[in-house]
């Protein structure tokens, strides 16, 4: 029996990245035998594309069963979906373009099944269990958060005494952030952008909201594609560092008045609002890059509009009564995500990414007990260990310390040190 053309499209896709992530093929080579999952159900939550299906492939490999569902309602792909849930020992609940009511129910099905490990996109599964499947806590062992957004409500629910099992920051690792959210973030990002709106970066006049990890990729990526970069903060040591770089750093009420493309990465909500909007010159572009879809205010933009249209797949455009149209991509959504030929981060980062959670779910799922109820670093040595194989892949080599250079190390005696 022949497989229907969307099946068949998403093995295309699962087949394309699984031949760009050697460290997830070395990982299956390492793990596939032994199968340390084995017993275990993990539930995975993350933009399921093609990137993601590989990881999910990975895990099952290495012996557990896994249930995906999708983190935000736009950036799911159908075809990659069919592909995974035709295989055995996965089972998905996700769905592109739904909406927050139905993403819920898809949320509630993955944790039907009972998972002993989250690993997670902006803790969405996580915070949905605590909140509405307490119950289930039980046989949680615990969870990996690979996000910025993610990391911060986990700290948050740790605050108010909710995690009640081990939770590792995957995100604050340098093989994540320093890859994933500097060069994954940032090259997507405006990849997307400009295949969705069809426009020269080069000249224009980019103002991007924060500068963290992800800012500063946005923002050092577009300087390089030859843009006018201005970047607003709240973060006074994050405004100083965006100065010392050389870009123009303002608050956003002054960079409103010049700005044509404007990218929020703050994981903060109403970053760009109505005074905001009452600025902005005609035609002004407006696309967020964090996890919701919260940063640009489309609800304050829809009610100043006297009529809004699209105007291309994933633009919107909202006309003032001045007569000014600010155009906002993809709803306000995830603009490497949710924009209609978004494809996301480029695989050999995901293939970074998804290896720190990988690993970070085995040392957890492995020293659990040792670990006490709440959020937790991962150790040196996992991030370390994803490094190596990454450089193993890539062939590169590098040094090792030789015994006089480790001991001169370890020691703090002035005469040792010069002996």
């Amino acid at each position: 029996m022949s497989s229907s053309p969307d099946i068949e499209t998403g093995r295309r896709k699962l087949a394309w990245a699984r031949a760009h992530m050697p460290v997830h093929a070395e990982l299956r080579r390492r793990y596939g035998e032994t199968r340390p999952f084995a017993g275990l159900t993990i539930a995975v939550c993350s933009h399921i594309e093609a990137k993601t299906g590989v990881f999910v492939e990975t895990l099952a490999a290495a012996g557990a069963e896994v249930v995906f569902t999708g983190s935000e309602p736009g950036s799911s792909q159908d075809d990659v979906v069919a592909a995974l849930n035709a295989q055995d020992g996965i089972s998905g609940y996700a769905e592109r373009g739904v909406s927050e009511e139905r993403l819920l129910e898809l949320h509630l099905a993955a944790l039907e099944h009972g998972p002993d490990l989250i690993l997670d996109d902006a803790a969405e599964l996580t915070a949905c269990l605590v909140h509405r499947r307490p119950e289930l806590l039980q046989g949680l062992r615990g969870m990996c958060e690979q996000t910025t957004t993610g990391v911060q409500r986990m700290q948050a629910m740790a605050r108010e005494g909710a995690v009640k099992f081990p939770a590792y920051a995957v995100n604050d690792t340098p093989m994540k952030h320093e890859f994933d959210n500097i060069h994954g973030t940032g090259e997507s990002s405006l990849t997307n952008l400009l295949l969705t709106t069809n426009l020269l970066l080069a000249g224009k006049q980019v103002v991007v909201a924060g500068y963290g990890d992800c800012g500063q990729g946005i923002a050092h990526k577009a300087r390089a594609l030859g843009a006018q970069v201005t970047v607003t903060e709240i973060e006074p040591r994050q405004a100083l560092r965006a100065h010392m770089a050389g870009f123009r750093v303002t608050a956003m009420a002054e960079a409103a008045a010049w700005g044509e493309i404007f990218i929020t990465t703050t994981g903060n909500r109403e970053v760009i609002r109505a005074e905001h909007f009452e600025r902005m010159r005609d035609g002004a572009l407006l696309a967020n890059a964090g996890h919701f879809n919260v940063e640009i205010d489309a609800r304050a933009l829809a009610e100043m509009a006297v009529a809004r249209e699209e105007v291309r797949p994933g633009i919107e455009a909202f006309r003032l009564n001045d007569g000014r149209e600010l155009h906002l991509v993809a709803e306000g959504r995830l603009v490497n995500l949710a924009t209609p030929t978004a494809m996301g981060h480029p695989v050999e980062v995901m293939d970074q990414t998804f290896a720190m959670q990988f690993m970070a779910a085995l040392h957890l799922y492995q020293h659990a007990d040792e670990l006490t109820p709440g959020v937790h670093a991962v150790p040196d040595l996992v991030d370390r260990q994803v490094a190596e194989i990454k450089l193993q892949t890539l062939g590169i080599g590098i040094d090792a310390l030789t015994e006089s250079q480790q001991r001169f190390l370890d020691t703090w005696r002035v005469e040792e040190i010069k002996g």
